[in-house]
């Protein structure tokens, strides 16, 4: 997994209900930790765009509702700055649901745009995306 390279705002506390953008059955999470993020002890963690989590799913189709997944931040409301000085922000917060440390998503198509950081890091997550913002 990649670093990514811009200042990012983690806007997605923990649990939070991140709508999800595949069609892997699931459709909201709730965000249960963030892997790889560290805070200041009695600080709740935050999730931002490229980030994984792992989550339980909320509602969905009754056979993964109620289930422990692991899923990546694509999209985000509040705004971050690139190196390049451009600030970005998505219309909603996203995710996408994957099967393993690869990062190989569970789905096979994702609704949507993408963050250009999360095809960066999350490379077979944007082999499926339609749109790389």
């Amino acid at each position: 997994m990649k670093a990514i390279n811009a200042s990012k705002v983690r806007s997605l506390p923990h649990m939070a209900r991140v709508p999800v953008c595949d069609n892997s059955g699931a459709r909201i999470l709730k965000v249960i930790s963030i892997i790889g993020h560290k805070t200041r002890k009695g600080r709740a963690s935050a999730a931002g765009v490229g980030d994984k989590i792992m989550a339980s799913v909320i509602s969905g189709k009754p056979d993964i509702r109620k289930q422990v997944v692991a899923a990546v931040i694509v999209r985000q409301k509040k705004e971050y700055k690139r190196p390049n000085g451009m600030r970005v922000k998505f219309e909603d917060n996203a995710a996408v649901v994957i099967k393993d440390d690869l990062g190989n998503p569970k789905g096979t198509m994702i609704k949507g745009a993408i963050a250009k950081e999360v095809a960066v890091r999350w490379p077979n997550v944007a082999k499926i995306a339609n749109i790389i913002v």
